[in-house]
């Protein structure tokens, strides 16, 4: 019998599931486990060393590190001093994510020694202080830069860009938190268990990653494997293969690579569950996943603001392919005309949410949080849906703009903001491509200044330069002009539709 969230905190109900466990399997790291006493005499080291840098209650901490047993005990020190932490993309870099770190006004950020180091050589000028520690701990000793305090129920920030394309992050407290997990025993029956080994190779800075992969097995006693990234997908097969994980978080791109990979090897594996979200799943994968892995795949459906699950399918026996399943218990749901007007429950419209898990707003932003919250606690989605006579969600179009790549999710604006910062750009609109991979890419527009010249391959260098990875447009077409409707609004549509040919 698990016991219930009634500690109001979560440290403190981690705290109480491992009491007496010393010695039990927490942490699969780099081939070998470390015991709840060695995780928590990490962690609690760090809140040592933290306490010692001047972090106090209310303070928040930015990390730049993969998925390590250090980015985790970080978690639970920064909530044992009543702050929170802000895990952001390492792949990115610190110079490039400067006006995220100065909005979240962090005490300090912590990376590795080569982030540090690239930081520094690339002239990071934002005061905060950088700290460099291996991903197996320990902290150094250093002194921070205190910020203004938050209110100490505030467990995590998520950093994304603005539909602006300036930074805009999503706070989530315990209570949010608290409101996510712990309806998913009884939402999806047996996914935990003390046997239960949970691969966590989703990206810490992902919501789904952080809170499902990494959070949920703490919070009920379970064993995870600790990848600090999916590629080589070699060493994430390897990983599930010695630390016998049995249960796989994952998001479409990922399970596309491993099947794969699986396939080329002529290999299966057997697990227990697949729960995969972030992006809409190709329901062909469906035959591939059993075939290779020996289970289906549960497909759900969540956003950063919900902390992040909203719905997810229940069981193999009780799944509907093609669905997001349906929400759990502690949601209220409405649809809505995009005129923000309730309409009928299974009527097709935008998606608005109310409960526990759902935000109160944008971190600092109250503009962006009075375009997406109600005065009176609702939501929206942005997503149009319809839902089934029992309950089950289907995703049917994304009222946004946002291009989702492999999960992840890429906003437009700031794709067209780098390439604008190019001497050559004029004007650019970036729009999503459909890939059979990633589920889609960036590809963007480009309108060249008078008498400019750029090649596609010139930007996307500039792009590599000035944005993750994954938000770096795949193809770049040059026109005159944009399709403009009536009202004068750019018609991403048609972009959509218009093929752009390689450079030869």
């Amino acid at each position: 019998m698990m016991p219930s969230f009634n500690c109001g905190r979560l440290e403190d109900y981690i705290d109480s599931v491992w009491r007496g466990r010393e010695n039990d399997k927490c942490l699969w790291w780099q081939g070998e486990w470390w015991s709840w006493g060695r995780f928590a005499a990490l962690a609690g080291g760090c809140a040592e060393k933290l306490r010692a840098a001047g972090f106090t209650e209310g303070q928040r901490l930015a990390m730049l590190l993969p998925n390590s047993p250090l980015s985790l005990a970080l978690m639970l020190a920064c909530w044992r001093l009543g702050g929170a932490i802000a895990p952001l993309n390492a792949r990115t870099g610190a110079v490039n994510l400067s006006d995220t770190i100065k909005m979240l006004d962090v005490h300090s950020l912590i990376l590795t020694e080569e982030g540090e180091r690239k930081a520094r050589e690339a002239g990071f000028a934002a005061e905060i202080p950088l700290v460099p520690a291996p991903l197996e701990g320990p902290l150094p000793e250093w002194k921070g830069s205190a910020g203004t305090p938050e209110p100490k129920e505030l467990a995590v920030i998520f950093s994304t860009s603005g539909t602006s394309g300036l930074p805009k992050a999503v706070g989530c407290t315990h209570a949010n938190l608290i409101g996510d997990l712990e309806p998913i025993s009884e939402h999806v029956p047996g996914l935990v268990s003390k046997d239960g080994v949970m691969l966590n190779v989703l990206p810490n800075f992902h919501a789904f990653g952080f809170t499902v992969a990494g959070l949920l097995p703490l919070c009920y006693g379970m064993a995870q494997a600790v990848v600090p990234s999916f590629v080589p997908v070699e060493n994430t097969i390897t990983a599930i293969k010695e630390s016998g994980v049995n249960r796989v978080i994952a998001v479409p791109t990922v399970m596309a690579f491993l099947i794969g990979a699986l396939a080329k090897r002529g290999e299966r594996l057997r697990v227990e569950y697949i729960i995969c979200g972030g992006d809409r799943l190709n329901v062909q994968m469906e035959g591939r996943c059993r075939e290779y892995l020996g289970v289906g795949i549960l497909e759900g459906y969540g956003l950063t603001e919900c902390s992040p699950v909203v719905a997810v399918n229940p069981s193999e026996e009780k799944k509907k392919l093609g669905t997001v399943g349906p929400a759990f218990a502690n949601y209220e749901i409405e649809i809505r005309d995009r005129e923000g007007n309730k309409i009928g429950l299974h009527d097709e419209g935008v998606l608005y949410l109310r409960g526990p898990a759902v935000v109160s707003g944008y971190f600092r932003d109250e503009e962006n949080t009075r375009e997406r919250f109600t005065p009176d606690g609702w939501f929206n989605t942005g997503d149009v849906v319809h839902v089934d006579e029992d309950g089950y969600i289907t995703i049917v179009d994304r009222a946004t703009d946002i291009i989702i790549v492999s999960g992840f999710n890429v906003y437009p604006q700031e794709v067209e903001a780098a390439l604008c910062k190019h001497p050559a750009v004029h004007a650019a609109v970036a729009v999503g491509e459909k890939n059979n991979v990633a589920g889609e890419l960036v590809k963007a527009f480009v309108i060249l200044n008078d008498g400019a010249q750029a090649t596609a391959k010139e930007l996307m260098e500039y792009c590599r330069d000035h944005l993750a990875h994954y938000k770096v447009p795949r193809k770049i077409g040059f026109v005159k002009e944009f399709p403009i409707s009536p009202t004068g609004k750019i018609l991403r549509r048609e972009l959509r539709k218009t093929k752009i040919e390689k450079e030869g």
